[in-house]
């Protein structure tokens, strides 16, 4: 599964360019199949989950180009509505395709979604919203079985503001004649891009942000090529960020919309770390020992993401002062806290509840990545450790990180990779 050998220090300095968003990019991804053409999408991220995905398209019938950062995608030849089991069970945004799928052929056979094991993603939201829009679904042995059989156009409303079951239902919804209003919808940056590609390949789809998506279904007729760019990625930046906080530091974090992690920005300003924007960079200096942040809850967007907790939790492990974190939207995602307190960190957890008091340096240890975020969060914290540290399944760390390990080196980062044998 591969491992990171890192070697501590105390400051970082340099430039990093942010990549495409992850979470941007899947769901696009997803929704080429709506519509048989061909599309050029740019700044796509070379990351394992995004490799996944093209592998799902062209074992469907799709013809998949990637080349530094470009996909030419073309969808005329899908060829069947059954999304591969083998790769769905490794990637847990292969469930936006059911809605897509369904759009384009009226069924589909699709396995339950893979991904990191972060607890309980339970997928009732998203079949509701399909099942209420007119699709028929059942479980098979062991796959999700849709049909679209009475199709209408409808209000839904949430009962949480889940981003896939938001992003299923307006894959679907938009080639379903008639008007669709989503509540409580996601509010996420993601959505949004979302949406701005919908409308680009000729959709109408609107309120995307607000809380309130106004969906009118219709069907296309133009499949002229369809070209787009993929917004950068906000926990990528805030990955970057955390780690700059975490000692004497002054990094240049360039191709990101800082409006889009402002809840992250804020926070860090919070602890003691100065963060302004010029000419497009955002620039975080950090001279001193930041001071712990009093407590944070992770909430949907605009609130501090569930993706930022564990990264947010090793800035803080070696923080001045005693931070709360509470963690609101999964179960089960502290799975990296027993591989920080093998370097060092004083954490106690309750539930949903983390205590970290901060210890002035982490030691090196041999950890194990158990997931995407915590992954990134082990290695945040073997840099500021004192010594060598191992970091074992960083395959978990590729699913969502672009060039790593060569970004990491660039802010003068010893950190090598060493492959199974």
């Amino acid at each position: 599964m591969g491992s990171f050998i890192v070697e501590g220090r105390n400051s970082l300095e340099g430039i990093v360019d942010i990549g495409g968003s992850k979470n941007a990019a899947l769901p696009i991804l997803a929704s080429t199949v709506i519509v048989g053409r061909e599309y050029i999408l740019e700044n796509i991220p070379e990351i394992e989950d995004v490799k996944d995905m093209f592998e799902i398209l062209t074992t469907m019938g799709c013809s998949v180009q990637y080349d530094n950062g470009v996909a030419i995608i073309d969808t005329r030849g899908l060829n069947t509505h059954i999304v591969p089991e083998r790769i769905v069970r490794k990637i847990r945004s292969s469930i936006i395709l059911m809605g897509a799928v369904l759009n384009r052929t009226g069924k589909v056979e699709v396995a339950y979604p893979g991904g990191c094991e972060i607890g309980l993603r339970p997928i009732d939201l998203h079949l509701k919203g399909l099942k209420k829009l007119g699709v028929e679904i059942n479980e098979k042995n062991g796959l999700l079985v849709g049909e679209v059989k009475d199709p209408v156009a409808c209000e839904i409303h949430l009962d949480y503001p889940s981003v896939g079951a938001t992003e299923n239902i307006m894959l679907f919804a938009v080639g379903n004649t008639g008007r669709t209003i989503i509540y409580n919808s996601a509010r996420e940056p993601e959505i949004v891009d979302l949406q701005n590609f919908l409308n680009t390949c000729g959709f109408c789809v609107n309120g995307a942000g607000t809380g309130i998506i106004t969906i009118e279904g219709k069907e296309l007729k133009n499949t002229d090529t369809v070209e787009y760019k993929i917004i950068s990625d906000r926990i990528e930046a805030g990955t970057f960020l955390s780690a700059a906080a975490s000692m004497k530091s002054k990094i240049y974090i360039r191709n990101i919309e800082k409006s889009h992690f402002k809840s992250i920005t804020s926070i860090y300003e919070d602890a003691g770390c100065e963060i302004r924007e010029t000419h497009g960079t955002i620039v975080i200096t950090n001279n001193k020992r930041i001071k712990a942040v009093e407590k944070i809850t992770t909430r949907p967007y605009p609130g501090f993401p569930t993706d930022m907790q564990a990264q947010f939790m090793a800035s803080m492990a070696v923080a001045d002062g005693i931070s709360i974190i509470e963690e609101t939207v999964f179960d089960s995602r502290f799975k990296h806290v027993p591989e920080l307190q093998k370097m060092g960190a004083n954490i106690t957890t309750i539930g949903r509840v983390a205590v970290v008091e901060g210890v002035e340096r982490l030691h090196s240890a041999e950890v194990e990545a158990k997931d995407l975020r915590g992954g990134a969060a082990l290695v945040i914290a073997a840099m500021g450790a004192e010594g060598v540290s191992t970091i074992n399944n960083t395959h978990h760390i590729k699913r969502g990180y672009e060039k790593f390990i060569y970004k990491l080196q660039n802010l003068g980062v010893i950190i090598t990779e060493t492959s199974d044998t």
